[in-house]
């Protein structure tokens, strides 16, 4: 069954946002909750969402929230999943895992340094240079998107468009962070806060300002 495009937009606030109430959902949508209801009923019998176990409220009665199944996430683009992992395993078997590790830090040489010339036509204001990091990132399909903290950026990629790549050799996942450090080597601190492969929804990192 093809969805719609509100269920395809509840789908969306659901991979970028993480779990959410019907309220939230129908108050973002702009529809009643009755409205929101029907949809994710929808999408719960097609497979795509379910409901978490009861939230605690610090008043009122405890609410449902609505989340992605494995279903759902496979909805958004897994870039040439199963050629990615194909290629690691014949890499791995043939040259052995010294020389996978190799390609692929000169894999990500190239990719820090394509960015590298990304940023530098921002100039020196670093939240250009990281806002310009994310909108590189969205469109190589990591849904990246930058929120302001107290003390730096959280620059949060809410798909991983390698995800089965990473899980087959995490040596990608490693080579990502090394990538932004690099970026921002001497004018700001950046560290892993959310990991995809541990169990998180996401991958996000915090830059903070040296």
């Amino acid at each position: 069954m093809e969805l719609s495009k509100s269920q395809h937009t509840i789908m969306f606030r659901l991979k970028t946002r993480g779990p959410q109430s019907v309220k939230i959902l129908s108050k973002q949508l702009d529809m009643t909750t009755m409205g929101a209801r029907q949809h994710l009923n929808d999408l719960e019998q097609q497979g795509y969402v379910s409901q978490t176990r009861e939230e605690k409220q610090t008043r009122g009665r405890p609410v449902h929230l609505w989340k992605l199944t494995e279903k759902g996430h496979s909805q958004f683009p897994d870039s040439h999943s199963q050629i990615a992992v194909e290629l690691i395993d014949v890499i791995r078997s043939t040259l052995g895992e010294e020389d996978l590790e190799r390609i692929i830090d000169s894999r990500g040489e190239l990719q820090r340094s394509q960015y590298q010339q990304e940023l530098d036509q921002q100039g020196e204001d670093i939240q250009d240079r990281i806002a310009r990091l994310a909108e590189i990132r969205s469109e190589e399909g990591y849904m990246a998107e930058v929120r302001l903290l107290p003390d730096g950026w959280l620059l949060i990629e809410n798909h991983c468009p390698i995800c089965s790549a990473a899980k087959q050799c995490q040596n990608f996942c490693k080579s990502e962070l090394w990538i932004f450090q690099q970026l921002f080597q001497g004018t700001a601190d950046v560290s892993r806060t959310d990991y995809l492969l541990d169990g998180a929804r996401r991958c996000a990192y915090k830059i903070r300002r040296l």
